[in-house]
């Protein structure tokens, strides 16, 4: 995964003192700076790239450590601190930073709606040992699903990771922050923009494509020439 030296700089910060890098034994762990680059490389590619081997030649260590490497930093980035730490609620002056943005991109009706949620799938080279069939996705490959809530200028507010592909994204998105505790982080006429995904809500909408486009079909061949 490519990242500007200054988030590594910081996702390193945020990991270093978790205890799955510091331990008793008697050989020391590699530097966490080496494990986390290792680990962001395995994460960046893709088939045999991937593989143990091609990445121990690629690091110069052992391809039984990259294993140990990868799952030494999942741990630490899936903890619950990690994600308190890395995230934050946008404070009154970014959320009207990110409404006064979708006034001016859309129109007035719609500012409230600063917010966007979206699924994406992250496929898998090998697929689980542990209920396989159920990373299996609709694209027919394996995959984790990964939901997003952003705003109009890209920041995280909210994530999660580790459901099967196979989970529907309506699905997938009850995990997250939002639709648990909507009504503490929400105000009243506020809402999250969604595809057609998602369930609609007052505080979930989602855009009228396939509606409009139904309707701008229905109305040219209303009003195509008769013969």
């Amino acid at each position: 995964v490519r990242v500007t030296p200054q988030c590594f700089d910081m996702i390193l910060a945020t990991i270093h003192d978790d205890p799955i890098f510091h331990n008793n034994l008697q050989n020391q762990q590699h530097p966490i700076a080496e494990q986390l680059a290792i680990a962001l490389y395995c994460f960046g590619h893709f088939g045999n790239v991937a593989s143990m081997l091609k990445v121990a030649l690629w690091a110069g260590i052992g391809y039984r450590t990259v294993d140990c490497i990868t799952k030494c930093v999942m741990v630490a980035v899936c903890r619950n601190e990690f994600h308190c730490t890395t995230l934050h609620w946008p404070n009154k002056a970014e959320k009207e930073a990110a409404k006064q943005w979708v006034e001016e991109n859309s129109c007035l009706a719609w500012r409230n709606g600063w917010l966007m949620v979206d699924g994406t799938l992250v496929p898998l080279y090998p697929y689980s040992g542990f209920y396989g069939n159920t990373w299996y996705n609709r694209k027919s490959n394996y995959s984790m699903n990964v939901q997003l809530v952003s705003m109009p200028n890209l920041l995280i507010v909210d994530y999660c990771v580790s459901l099967p592909g196979s989970q529907h994204d309506a699905t997938a998105w009850t995990e997250t922050c939002i639709p648990q505790e909507h009504e503490h982080l929400l105000k009243e006429g506020e809402w999250v923009w969604g595809d057609l995904a998602y369930l609609l809500q007052t505080w979930c909408q989602a855009p009228y494509k396939k509606y409009v486009s139904q309707f701008a079909r229905k109305h040219d061949t209303n009003n195509s020439p008769k013969t």
